[in-house]
Order: structure tokens, then C-alpha cells, then sequence
């Protein structure tokens, strides 16, 4: 089989694991710590990469060139990721996902800031166009702005940075040392936050779900938690792989956007939520401009290594 079929079906089962995760973490989010479900993820992930690195026969390293930058980008991932599963007790699955993809327009922005790539006027106009299919989404009202709406962008912005500073270490820490950073940055920031919300006794407001109590006791739910924490882990585990494989890094990224329509797919099929006209249409700007944005990105890389090659 082709290597880039092979790394089609990887990203496509990997997505599949990702948003099962993300249905079931919006079927629990209410009855259980959401902090209690991002322990055991990166606990459960952290074991299944160490067991990934011994049965591919690599080394497996914790520690980081970058301690700094490594404890920025776990934090930062945390926190975006917190946002983002909030906010799927408050809207739809497909608005908090499509809202999410504005990553390549931040990945835009960021690149220009601390990698100095420039930025076209065609990439800026298109990074304008994916920005107004978020307003359609969101259709924001200047006395009643759903803040919920904000959490999965705000979550695509941390989530943008935390891949252009992997990308500036990537000389120095390998894809599975910055895969341990973040977990680790959850498992410690889950710990460090539910014990300060224990002792906090007033209204937490947008994050009052985070007080939700840690279960113990109920191993139908233990259960499902477990099973919740393998499906995120293996879908990452399956996206590395499949970038392992492929030589087509722009045609994994396009293939990602499966992620948009299982989504919306699973969002009317269990949970009965649909998008109204104009965020359908701002799903689709959003989408357009974004596969824009990566094909302009895999032109310009491809352009370096020309140039690079006729140098040489």
C-alpha cells in the first residue's frame, strides 16, 4: 500500500478516536471533574507513548533543550484545551470544533511574529475571510455576546502558539519529548488546579463546571474515563504515525479537516444539535480559507528547498 494512503487511514482512524473523545467528554462534562478526565488522559497517554517509544525502539527522553519554552507550551496547551472542553457544555460540538479550526490563520499570525515569515496579501486576505466566518458563527451582539463561543478560539490561539514554538525547538526536542511536555502539563496543571478549586468558595462564574466533584467510587464512570483517556491518546499516537509515514505533510494537514465533518456528524446524531445558515456558511469560509492558507505554506516550503537546492 501506498505510504500516503497508509497516512490518509491513519489521520482518518486517529480524527475517529479524537472525536469520540471529545462526543464522550461532552456526554460527561457535567457529572465529573473535567480536571479528573485530564489526569487520566495524560496519565494514560503518557503510558501508552513510553510503550509506543519501546515497541518502535526509540529512546524515550522527558526532559527538554527548552525548559522554559517546554513549560510555556504545556501550560498554554492546557489551558487552551480546558477552555475548549468547557465549552462543550454550553454549545454545540460542531460550533466548538469549527470554531477551533481557525488554527491555520493563527499559525499565520504567529509564524510572522516569532519564526519572521512573511505574510502575502493573499494569505492575509484569506486569514480575513476565515475571520469573518467566525463572526457568522459566533454573530456576536454587543449586549449579549455568548462567551462561550470565545473558549474554542481562544483554545485554537494556545493551541497555534504551542505548535510554532514545537516548530522553533524542533532542532532539539524530538515530536515525542514536546508529546510528553504537554502531558505533563496537564497532568500537573489538572492536579494543581482541582486542589486550589477544593478550597475556593464562591461562584467560579464561566468555570464554575470545574468544581465539579473527582469520582471515586463509581466504576461504571472509572470506566468510561479510562476509556475516554485511550480513545484521545490513540488518536494522537495514530496522527504522529500517520506524519511518520506520509511524504505529503500538506495532503495529512487537508485530510485533518475530516475532523470538521465527522463533528458535524456526530453533533446531529447524538446530541440532535445542528448549524443554523450562517454558520454553515462560516464553517465553509473558515474551511476554504483555511486549506488556502496551507497550500500557500506548502508552496513557500516548497520554494526553500528549491532555492536551497540550487545553493548546493
Amino acid at each position: 500500500m501506498n505510504n500516503n494512503i497508509k497516512g490518509l487511514i491513519l489521520i482518518f482512524m486517529g480524527m475517529l478516536f479524537i472525536i469520540t473523545q471529545d462526543v464522550l467528554i461532552k456526554y460527561t462534562i457535567n457529572d465529573v471533574s473535567l480536571m479528573q478526565i485530564l489526569v487520566f488522559r495524560a496519565t494514560i497517554g503518557c503510558i501508552l507513548l513510553i510503550f509506543y517509544l519501546i515497541f518502535t525502539k526509540q529512546p524515550i527522553v522527558f526532559s527538554s533543550a527548552h525548559s522554559i519554552v517546554a513549560l510555556f507550551r504545556g501550560s498554554s496547551f492546557f489551558f487552551g484545551f480546558t477552555l475548549f472542553f468547557i465549552s462543550l457544555s454550553q454549545i454545540s460540538l460542531a460550533e466548538a470544533t469549527t470554531l477551533f479550526f481557525v488554527s491555520p490563520f493563527f499559525i499565520t499570525i504567529f509564524s510572522y511574529f516569532i519564526l519572521k515569515i512573511q505574510i502575502g496579501i493573499n494569505r492575509l486576505f484569506a486569514v480575513c475571510v476565515g475571520f469573518f466566518g467566525v463572526i457568522l458563527i459566533i454573530k456576536p451582539e454587543f449586549n449579549n455576546i455568548n462567551v462561550y463561543m470565545l473558549f474554542p478560539i481562544i483554545a485554537s490561539c494556545t493551541y497555534s502558539l504551542s505548535m510554532i514554538l514545537a516548530k522553533k525547538t524542533s532542532m532539539n526536542d524530538s515530536l515525542f519529548q514536546q508529546t510528553f511536555h504537554i502531558y505533563i502539563g496537564a497532568l500537573l496543571g489538572g492536579i494543581l488546579i482541582s486542589i486550589i478549586i477544593h478550597f475556593l468558595d464562591f461562584n467560579l462564574g464561566f468555570f464554575s463546571i470545574l468544581k465539579n466533584p473527582w469520582i471515586f467510587y463509581d466504576y461504571q464512570m472509572l470506566s468510561l474515563l479510562i476509556f475516554i483517556s485511550i480513545c484521545g491518546s490513540l488518536g494522537i499516537l495514530l496522527l504522529i504515525s500517520a506524519y511518520r509515514v506520509t511524504s505529503s505533510p500538506i495532503l495529512n494537514s487537508l485530510f485533518e479537516y475530516c475532523h470538521l465533518i465527522l463533528a458535524v456528524l456526530f453533533s446531529f446524531i447524538i446530541f440532535d444539535e445542528t448549524l443554523d445558515a450562517y454558520s454553515t456558511i462560516g464553517l465553509f469560509l473558515i474551511v476554504i480559507s483555511g486549506i488556502y492558507v496551507l497550500f500557500r505554506e506548502h508552496k513557500r516550503d516548497e520554494l526553500v528547498v528549491a532555492k536551497t537546492s540550487l545553493r548546493s
